[in-house]
């Protein structure tokens, strides 16, 4: 089995990222610019480019969910997702 290397995880975040502004923001009426500036201040945004977690490794929904839970203050949720 091929090891996964640097240049892999960095894309995968960044597409993930990216699917995940995009859809905050169709969702909430702002710019993708604004989006991602919110997401990027995020304990979701923290762990999804630590690439120790492997969150990189999930879709950009469930990433989304837990952006969500995270933006209501929903922790116990936010851990569950």
């Amino acid at each position: 089995m091929k090891e996964v290397n640097d240049n892999v995880i960095e894309v995968c975040i960044e597409s993930i990222a990216a699917q995940v502004a995009d859809a905050y923001a169709d969702k909430q009426n702002i710019s993708v610019t604004d989006a991602m500036r919110l997401f990027m201040a995020t304990k979701t945004y923290e762990l999804l480019t630590n690439p120790k977690s492997y969150l990189y490794l999930e879709a950009a929904p469930y990433v989304e969910d837990m952006l969500y839970a995270e933006l209501s203050d929903d922790w116990e949720n936010w851990m569950e997702v």
